[in-house]
């Protein structure tokens, strides 16, 4: 029994993406992604999925050292903010995002001011991108330092290293493997980003589109062939991240 459902899992997860793989115009696959518009919506996404995982690991790494190692009041409440943007909806997100930092948002009539516009323009796809995918390095990256033997970053604090000493040639040389992991994860999420992207970045051609936004007013368009082709891109990429994730970083966890 246990194996008949199993395999009726399995199935549910594979039958899509043969569906995908069985309705692909191999024939034309080539032309229909060096098009220029596919093009351009892959740099784009390449580019705001790459800023958004560097600024993760900037801002992300710090956040999941302090949730690992200094016990402070609230720090469920901010472990829960941080990882929200997991289960809340994309599109949910993307309104936050647009009453926070939209020109009359809470934070974005003061930046408007000194004229930093995010909506509607790159920097507002990379912090989309970035809202949605850093909670998935800052738990991975957690859960490494918490398990990492603490003693070392103790005796290297008693030989006389400052706290930024230890964490830069301690802490994150011990937990190599988790944050490889966890960066990975990051740009794998904010590269498939859509739908806090699109809600507030908006789907300007050649700005703002990326590549899943692409696939989506190819679609729209009728032009089915056309959107095969890009998601089967995104989809070799998803299931790359996944097998280098398992074969060589997960173990390391």
């Amino acid at each position: 029994m246990a194996i008949a459902g199993a395999t009726i899992a399995t199935l549910f997860f594979a039958v899509p993406l043969l569906g995908l793989l069985w309705r692909a115009p191999w024939s034309s696959a080539w032309e229909q992604l060096t098009n220029h518009e596919t093009l351009v919506a892959l740099r784009l996404s390449l580019e705001t999925s790459l800023a958004a995982t560097a600024l993760a690991v900037v801002f992300g790494v710090p956040l999941a050292w302090v949730q690992a190692r200094v016990a402070y009041p609230g720090r469920r409440l901010v472990r829960a903010l941080t990882t929200l943007p997991m289960v809340l909806p994309p599109v949910v997100g993307g309104i936050a995002l647009f009453l926070a930092f939209g020109r009359l948002g809470l934070v974005g009539q003061y930046l408007d001011k000194v004229g930093v516009h995010l909506p509607f323009h790159v920097p507002g796809a990379i912090a989309a991108e970035l809202f949605v995918s850093m909670p998935f390095l800052v738990l991975v990256v957690e859960a490494a330092f918490r398990s990492a033997d603490q003693r070392l970053e103790d005796a290297a604090r008693t030989l006389g290293a400052s706290r930024f000493s230890v964490f830069r040639r301690v802490a994150l040389p011990s937990i190599r493997p988790a944050l490889v992991a966890g960066a990975v994860l990051c740009w794998a999420r904010a590269l498939g980003e859509f739908g806090a992207t699109i809600t507030f970045a908006g789907n300007l051609q050649g700005k703002t589109q990326t590549l899943p936004l692409f696939v989506y007013v190819t679609l729209e368009r009728g032009e089915l062939a056309a959107a095969i082709v890009p998601s089967l891109l995104l989809l070799v990429i998803s299931v790359a991240v996944l097998v280098s994730l398992r074969d060589r970083w997960l173990s390391a966890l």
